[in-house]
């Protein structure tokens, strides 16, 4: 079955980009480390003579060839290598304005972590993972990191951690953007009647357009996933497939409408709908223009 390409995250934001036809998816310095060896006894001392004690540890440090692998937790903690050109000042100003209760320095590394997943989740997701756990690592009870930590997961793939943080952002903000997200979530871990309660959940019927539009996909593929066409295709058709809007939603909208209808065995309609997502498609988001060919060809 051909699939499209409709919806995913972007870090530092909550809306869902793209997906398959049916919505599954193709996210002050903290903590002072202690210091060891700064304790203050004199064990070496000898006895009627100077200090004989052995250098604390501090006192001297192995060179960098002699030291040790860091550990996983360390590695995660450190996270990936910060550009110089990366400053924190990309970040949104809503975004940068939940850092200011962190102490400065530690708000500084947190907000390059951030805008450094933001700027990679595109082109690189798992290293933009990586800066978001480096930003948990910091501040695990900012509702903000916790959503760029989800975001970036669901963009690379990890659908159980993203879930779970996008769970944590929602219990510290109460926000409800995340359920699109979350509900493919689920799709994606296999459970799409989770998905479907998601779906239905209140705070949807708040939605602006787009984002009822992301869910109406999510929904629309969790049937698809159970077997349920005809109720993917009314899903769907509650959907504003006629507006005039040539926006990506729209597109995306009457793309999986268009690949149910193939996948339903309605080709002659399936073309229909693929030539109209082609017609408002000018980003070419889809490939609706290719579809429509290869049922022409197979129609003859």
């Amino acid at each position: 079955m051909a699939q499209d390409r409709s919806r995913r995250p972007a870090a530092g934001g909550s809306q869902p980009r793209r997906s398959d036809s049916s919505g599954r998816p193709r996210g002050g310095e903290s903590g002072g480390r202690p210091r060891s060896g700064q304790g203050s006894s004199r064990s070496g001392q000898r006895q009627g003579g100077g200090d004989r004690r052995p250098p604390r540890q501090g006192d001297w440090k192995r060179p960098k060839d002699e030291q040790g692998p860091r550990t996983s937790d360390q590695e995660k903690y450190d996270g990936p290598p910060l550009p110089e050109e990366i400053t924190g000042k990309e970040l949104d100003r809503s975004v940068a304005a939940q850092l200011k209760g962190l102490p400065e320095k530690l708000a500084h590394r947190v907000a390059r972590h951030l805008a450094a997943a933001g700027l990679l989740i595109e082109e690189d997701p798992e290293t933009a993972y990586q800066h978001t756990l480096a930003a948990r690592a910091r501040a695990s009870r900012l509702a903000v990191v916790r959503e760029a930590v989800g975001e970036a997961a669901y963009a690379s793939g990890h659908y159980a951690e993203a879930l779970s943080e996008l769970r944590a952002a929602k219990r510290m903000n109460g926000a409800t953007a995340y359920l699109p997200i979350m509900a493919d979530c689920h799709r994606a871990l296999g459970r799409p009647d989770d998905a479907l309660k998601l779906a239905k959940s209140p705070g949807v019927a708040s939605f602006g357009p787009e984002a009822k539009a992301e869910m109406t996909l999510v929904e629309a593929g969790a049937h698809r996933d159970l077997g349920r066409m005809d109720a993917s295709l009314r899903t769907l058709e509650r959907a504003p497939l006629a507006s005039k809007s040539r926006s990506p939603w729209v597109v995306r909208l009457r793309y999986a409408y268009a690949d149910t209808l193939e996948a339903a065995g309605r080709e002659n309609d399936a073309l229909a709908w693929f030539h109209r997502t082609h017609a408002i498609d000018s980003g070419e988001i889809t490939d609706a223009a290719a579809r429509a060919e290869a049922l022409e060809k197979k129609q003859g």
